[in-house]
């Protein structure tokens, strides 16, 4: 709740700030976290419990006026139908490298769009998937906002933009960026640093994260 605070405090009123939960906490948690957090107005609080227990979002939904985004790990139509029909989720947040690609993306945000559902596609991944991204995002009115992982921290030494032969693709200016208007997805990928990279290779593997008794906790 400090961080929170400490955000809202040096950003102010005007900016939105999404609060990933990313389901490491129980319900009853959730509730009361999710309550505590209204007055700092928080754009969306994001998976606060996981996916297998989506039917706890009612609760939660109708104990809090924040809006609820889910959907990063949930991979097709099918898996967001019910979802959708329950009411209580506000954002969907499908991951194209996750979910089907371009084609079954764009189907799931049409979906959601006839429920008056928004969408945030999910994607902290490289120039690929958020080219992607920008080009289900500009034919869905649905879309409201695009994550992306520019100059994030677990990107240190190999950033998107090292990808691409152009790197002014991505030029974003007060929170907008122009969708890549060149062949295919619009962007063109540096091969060459494609096969450096490759050749080096990498050992990635998500975070442990414990609880103050040991055991392991969602990360």
């Amino acid at each position: 709740m400090a961080r929170i605070a400490a955000v809202r405090e040096a950003v102010g009123p005007g900016v939105g700030i999404g609060i990933d939960f990313h389901g490491r906490v129980h319900k009853p948690l959730a509730r009361v976290l999710a309550r505590a957090l209204e007055p700092y107005r928080p754009m969306f609080i994001e998976e606060p419990v996981l996916p297998e227990n989506n039917e706890a979002l009612r609760e939660i939904a109708q104990s809090v006026s924040i809006p609820i985004a889910t959907g990063e790990r949930m991979f097709s139509r099918w898996d967001f139908k019910n979802l959708l029909k329950d009411g209580y989720v506000d954002i969907i947040q499908p991951d194209l490298s996750h979910a089907g690609g371009i084609t079954e993306c764009k189907k799931i945000l049409s979906m959601a769009e006839a429920f008056d559902v928004a969408a945030a596609p999910h994607c902290p991944l490289g120039p690929i998937a958020l080219a992607a991204c920008l080009q289900v995002d500009a034919t869905c009115h649905n879309a409201f906002i695009q994550e992306q992982s520019l100059g994030i921290h677990y990107n240190q030494g190999s950033d998107l933009l090292d990808y691409l032969a152009d790197k002014t693709v991505f030029q974003f200016d007060q929170g907008f960026v122009s969708i890549p208007d060149g062949p295919g997805l619009g962007i063109e990928i540096n091969e060459d640093h494609v096969r450096r990279m490759a050749a080096i290779g990498h050992n990635w593997r998500n975070p442990v994260w414990r609880h103050e008794d040991g055991s392991v906790a969602e990360w």
